[in-house]
């Protein structure tokens, strides 16, 4: 089993996203300590990049101001090596090809060996592309984490077949963003992974509320938060940690109680 697996193990998951460098890096460290100690069972990062097509606008307007603010993947590392000295909670990055390539690839997957990153999504990486980037990933112990859409259709048996750590099932189609209310059929999306893979799968986009994340809970093995996160942290800026944290307890209580 793969180290994301183990945020899997104890019943249903509730993953929290942060944008790295948004006010700045030590409240980024700081809200995920908070996520964390309040039962966030995997942390996703978000690298910033100057064309997030995924995402809506308030993790757009997130990337803008940790960009403005000078972050740098580089710095981003540094953050991560701080937070791994007491952080066990498996860690992957959210990010685009673009950021990787610019890095260097190799260079980029050996370091996120180094200090400890579990896993990366790519949500601009097709799955009839990820071998540019598979083999890499395999040769570091990276899991690179799969996406299903609700556009996937008659693909996702197969990328359910092939995926690793976990399976990101898209909510909704669009960009992130917290939505009233969710239509997607997910159940029928879900009974096809399961069908085809023993890997754990999460829904993502659009959830925001506790009602909302239990009964996302109730049909996949974990819920995944961004932009109502974000938000918090673009209100608090540099207080946002202990909001955070409460926002991150409520949740992780949402989901538990399906489990």
């Amino acid at each position: 089993m793969s180290k994301i697996g183990e945020a899997f193990a104890n019943g249903k998951a509730f993953i929290a996203f942060v944008t790295c460098g948004d006010p700045d890096l030590e409240t980024t460290e700081a809200c995920v300590r908070a996520a964390v100690e309040n039962g966030a069972d995997l942390i996703e990062l978000g690298i910033p990049f100057s064309d997030p097509t995924a995402e809506g606008p308030v993790i757009q307007g997130a990337n803008l101001r940790a960009l403005t603010g000078g972050v740098t993947t580089d710095k981003i590392f540094d953050m991560v090596r701080k937070l791994r000295q007491e952080v066990k909670t498996p860690m992957v990055f959210m990010t685009y090809a673009n950021v990787i390539f610019s890095y260097g690839a190799k260079r980029f997957f050996s370091i996120c060996r180094e200090i400890g990153m579990d896993g990366v999504i790519l949500p601009d990486l097709p799955y009839e592309e990820k071998e540019e980037f598979l083999e890499i990933c395999h040769t570091f112990g990276v899991d690179l984490i799969s996406l299903v859409a609700p556009t996937s259709a008659n693909r996702i048996a197969m990328i359910a077949r092939e995926a690793e750590g976990f399976i990101y099932v898209v909510s909704s189609l669009g960009v992130t963003g917290t939505r009233s209310e969710i239509k997607t059929d997910l159940k029928s999306i879900v009974e096809v992974i399961r069908q085809n893979t023993a890997i754990p799968c999460a829904i993502g986009f659009g959830i925001s509320t506790p009602g909302q994340a239990a009964k996302m809970a109730g049909v996949s093995d974990g819920v995944i938060v961004g932009s109502a996160i974000v938000k918090i942290i673009e209100k608090y800026r540099k207080e946002a940690p202990r909001y955070v944290g409460e926002y991150v307890r409520s949740m992780k209580e949402a989901v538990r109680s399906v489990s």
